[in-house]
């Protein structure tokens, strides 16, 4: 295991972990709160994120109390520096006209709540765009050094299941990517040759999308087995 983050708030900045505990409903306090816009209530994806604004990974959430991160008040510091409750009106107002903030203790996730990407495909794919890529552009959950160093290793597991620590892991599907990983994590510049690489030469796919089959604590170091 290379890499362990989780989001506190949808689509905004990581916190890097070196260990943390993963229950049914993924990484605790991983996406438990995130941004509604105005008048899409009703929307199939009604989330403020990445692609409306290229600068939410920005905005960096904290718990004021780490050892109980879905229990936790979540505090964000803005661009500007600014500290705010997660419930001040004035972060969402911050962030666009009619946004509003919702909590689900299910986590608030595209697909499935656990995603995992290898190192090698990302140093992969960015040889194949030309450019150094930060795997946070993928915002993967765990990051996993392939013990063969192939790239795209993680398609193969598709409905295996992984231990890793003491997680199970089953490997639901392919992760299909948007504009997101458009966005440069750092720069916030976006780079449209990423996912047109994507779309052309992984059918649009990176990385892979998981459920718990086992809940337990994973951590920077741990080996990742196939199970089945």
């Amino acid at each position: 295991m290379a890499g362990v983050w989780r989001y506190p708030v949808k689509s905004m900045a990581a916190q890097e972990l070196e260990a943390v505990e993963v229950s049914w409903h993924g990484l605790a306090g991983d996406r438990r709160w995130a941004f509604v816009r105005g008048g899409l209530e009703r929307s199939g994806f009604p989330w403020m994120t990445i692609r409306q604004r290229s600068d939410m990974g920005h905005y960096r959430p904290s718990f004021l109390d780490p050892s109980r991160p879905d229990a936790s008040p979540t505090m964000v510091r803005t661009p500007a520096g600014d500290e705010l409750d997660v419930l001040d009106p004035a972060l969402a107002a911050e962030l666009g006209e009619g946004v509003r903030l919702i909590k689900q203790d299910r986590g608030v996730f595209d697909s499935m709540p656990l995603s995992l990407i290898t190192t090698q495909t990302v140093a992969e794919l960015g040889a194949r765009v030309g450019a150094e890529l930060d795997a946070q552009r993928f915002r993967p959950n765990l990051l996993v050094e392939a013990a063969d160093g192939s790239p795209f290793r993680e398609d193969a597991w598709v409905g295996r299941v992984l231990r890793i620590g003491g997680l199970r892991m089953r490997v639901d599907e392919r992760d299909e990517r948007c504009v997101v990983v458009t966005v440069d994590p750092v720069s916030t510049e976006r780079d449209p040759a990423i996912l047109r690489a994507i779309a052309r030469e992984r059918e649009g796919s990176l990385g892979v999308y998981g459920s718990t089959v086992q809940p337990g604590r994973v951590a920077v170091g741990d080996a990742v087995a196939i199970e089945a």
